[in-house]
């Protein structure tokens, strides 16, 4: 923590549904842009434990956006969707474009919902708003539920990996994208953001 200190980077130990919080932070620092990754992940936690998904994700997304809209400039967002949006969808490769109606698990509700709310912030009070959806992101530091952990340790332990099979033993087939890939495209998305166009929790002026 000392050497981010040293370079200009504070660390603040916080919940993001922590609305006082948030605001005294922007009342100390003045912030252009904001870029939530703050969220809980993973698909099977999500069936045991629900409510914490609905806290972080979706209410703690729109505490963030709360005082996000009320500030003034409003900072410009980049925040971290997921590709699990796409859910049941079965067109390969996906596109932007595609269905995002029917999500497979609650986590992937959650992600959709931010999508949606995302959009109300922009369009109501201008908040400049860029969702990444992320496609299982792997490298140091990762989760250790992921997948890849456990096929490097089976290989390790000389056992052998299962496979799994889609419907009418169809091939399954995964995207993963290294820690270092998300890091750019997450700084170039913050670069090329637009500007909010509201202030002071009011639009004022057509959203970018």
């Amino acid at each position: 923590q000392a050497l981010l200190e040293r370079t200009g980077v504070y660390i603040v130990e916080g919940d993001i549904n922590d609305a006082a919080l948030l605001r005294k932070l922007f009342e100390v620092v003045p912030f252009t842009h904001v870029m939530h990754l703050a969220a809980q992940a993973g698909v099977r936690y999500a069936m045991e434990n629900p409510g914490s998904y609905v806290h972080s994700n979706i209410a703690g997304f729109v505490n963030l956006l709360e005082v996000c809209k009320s500030v003034n400039p409003q900072p410009s967002i980049v925040w971290a969707s997921s590709s699990s949006v796409y859910g049941l969808n079965t067109k390969v490769p996906f596109s932007e474009r595609d269905r995002t109606d029917q999500p497979a698990s609650l986590y992937a509700a959650t992600k959709k919902a931010g999508e949606e709310i995302a959009h109300t912030y922009n369009h109501i009070y201008g908040l400049s708003l860029t969702g990444l959806r992320f496609f299982t992101v792997y490298g140091p530091w990762g989760r250790p539920d992921m997948a890849y952990f456990f096929f490097t340790r089976d290989i390790l332990k000389g056992k052998t990996i299962p496979i799994f099979e889609a419907a009418n033993h169809g091939t399954v087939a995964r995207d993963f994208t290294y820690i270092d890939d998300i890091v750019r495209g997450c700084l170039g998305a913050l670069d090329t953001a637009e500007k909010s166009t509201g202030s002071g929790g009011k639009k004022r002026g057509p959203a970018q």
